[in-house]
């Protein structure tokens, strides 16, 4: 399945990449690593993450945690792809 970031998840992404990088030191590319390993979950098992209650969405809105920089990704699976919403 294809996986596609809007422009907001991809601000989103470069700006915690570049805090996670200026602000921890000892482990500046644990954010980016996280995201990836994320992405491939997501794109391996589609309905990992929980279902993330939000009014007003025709789709449905999942959440994934990314437990060591404690982020999430949200995203919805559609017939042809994962559209990544946020980070």
């Amino acid at each position: 399945m294809r996986l596609r970031l809007t422009p907001r998840a991809l601000a989103d992404a470069k700006r915690m990449k570049t805090w996670w990088r200026r602000y921890r030191s000892k482990a500046e590319d644990l954010f980016e690593q996280e995201l990836d390993g994320a992405l491939e979950r997501i794109v391996t098992m589609p309905n990992v993450g929980s279902v993330y209650e939000q009014e007003g969405r025709d789709v449905e809105v999942r959440r994934l945690l990314m437990p060591k920089t404690r982020n999430h990704v949200y995203y919805a699976v559609t017939a042809t792809e994962i559209v990544v919403l946020a980070v």
